[in-house]
């Protein structure tokens, strides 16, 4: 499984951004995608996940500010980014998952938010 995310750079506080992250490889059995991040000297924590049937998890610091969706038919996840802060700073990582497998990691997109 390859993922290729896209979509980071800056954003202003208050403002939005949209990750895009393609799958491609052996997704058929893949069970779990979504994103996570790491700030400066910090470590990787989830942002937030989506299963095949659509159920969504988040962290408590983005919760009603993210969301995140996925398209089947086209392999792709995109996590939706409102209400940036500053600190949403990070590097964002796309992620998946399916049994038996060690999990999946895309290249990371930085992410930057001004005050």
């Amino acid at each position: 499984v390859q993922l290729q995310a896209s979509g980071g750079g800056l954003a202003q506080a208050g403002g939005s951004l949209r990750l895009s992250c393609a799958a491609s490889g052996s997704i058929s059995s893949i069970a779990v995608m979504g994103w996570y991040r790491q700030a400066p000297g910090k470590q990787r924590d989830v942002v937030g996940t989506i299963t095949g049937n659509g159920i969504t998890n988040f962290a408590d610091s983005v919760k009603g500010r993210f969301t995140i969706s996925r398209d089947s038919a086209k392999n792709m996840v995109y996590l939706q980014m409102n209400s940036l802060k500053p600190e949403d700073t990070a590097v964002y990582y796309c992620y998946a998952w399916r049994a038996g497998y060690n999990p999946y990691w895309g290249q990371g997109t930085q992410v930057t938010v001004s005050s």
